[in-house]
């Protein structure tokens, strides 16, 4: 069994609002959250603006602390302890940082700090802009060869997402991107949609965000995991060196189709996501029909998630 937690994308007001109301656990994690970062978060994700939580150093934290809500409460509520039921752990970009939490390698207050931090870096990190596209329909070999022939020493563009067969996100410079689509659509691709985000995330323009992000991390403290995590930068089981490895997470694809892949190779039939929405369960389905997805994002869900393990 893999457990996987969502990144940017996912969130919505009034997220974990049931959790809150109805465990203590839950409660004390959100405002774990709060004073961590000496901001009512909880009050941003229950009852504030959706552009406000859409923030990139908003959603980041936000996404985290209602993932966590759920982890806390099928440990506390439900004697269910995540960590020791996984085979693997991953998390698609920020639901990295959810898993290695998860996991007890850092905690919630220094996830929350750590991703508080990074959001804030890669909103930042071009102020010249850039652009992200999903391009649908096409394989990554053709969308690698599309790209290589958009790219100059002066304009970039890279693969941000390998999310699964015929979902690719691309990242760089506005125009660049723009021409990549094109390409694209021209050579068969069936759809591409803009994405609606802060910055050019995954790709070389985030470099300015790096230094901020290496220093938080490197005054944070890592504990050894207790099962391994799949790491987004190399797609295979990890059990050490996280703080480089996220720190190439920055600028770097996030390998999702082969990380699937990978937990399917090591004998994981199922692969429960927790947290909002349901955007990684939808990409398991796509990338492998051995693997059966499983949603925890309600306390109904999360009821009927435990009454199954018992």
């Amino acid at each position: 069994m893999i457990f996987v937690f969502p990144g940017q994308g996912s969130q919505k007001v009034g997220m974990g609002k049931d959790l809150y109301d109805a465990f203590s656990s839950a409660k004390n994690i959100f405002h774990e959250v709060d004073d961590s970062i000496s901001f009512k978060l909880s009050d941003l994700i229950f009852n504030g603006a959706e552009d406000e939580l859409k923030s990139t150093e908003n959603a980041q934290p936000a996404l985290m602390a209602v993932s966590m809500a759920f982890v806390k409460v099928l440990e506390e509520e439900f004697h269910l302890d995540v960590s020791q039921k996984a085979r693997f752990l991953a998390g698609h970009s920020l639901g990295e940082y959810v898993a290695l939490c998860a996991d007890r390698v850092i905690s919630v207050a220094d996830a929350a700090k750590i991703l508080r931090t990074r959001g804030a870096a890669m909103a930042s990190a071009c102020p010249t802009g850039g652009a992200m596209a999903a391009i649908l329909g096409l394989d990554l070999e053709t969308v690698e060869q599309i790209l290589s022939e958009c790219r100059s020493k002066d304009e970039i563009v890279q693969i941000a997402n390998d999310n699964s067969v015929g979902q690719i996100v691309i990242s760089g410079h506005e125009q660049t991107v723009k021409k990549a689509v094109e390409k694209a659509i021209s050579a068969g691709a069936k759809k591409s949609v803009p994405l609606e985000v802060s910055g050019p995330f995954h790709c070389k323009l985030m470099e300015n965000a790096v230094a901020k992000i290496s220093e938080i991390l490197e005054r944070t403290k890592f504990y050894n995991p207790i099962k391994p995590i799949i790491s987004n930068v190399t797609a295979k089981a990890e059990t050490d060196n996280f703080k480089e490895l996220l720190r190439k997470q920055i600028t770097e694809r996030v390998r999702w189709r082969e990380s699937v892949l990978f937990a399917e190779s090591n004998s994981a039939s199922k692969c429960v996501e927790i947290g909002p929405g349901k955007v990684l369960s939808g990409l398991v389905k796509r990338i492998s029909p051995n693997i059966e997805p499983i949603n925890v994002n309600s306390i109904e869900s999360l009821e009927n998630f435990a009454k199954s393990l018992a």
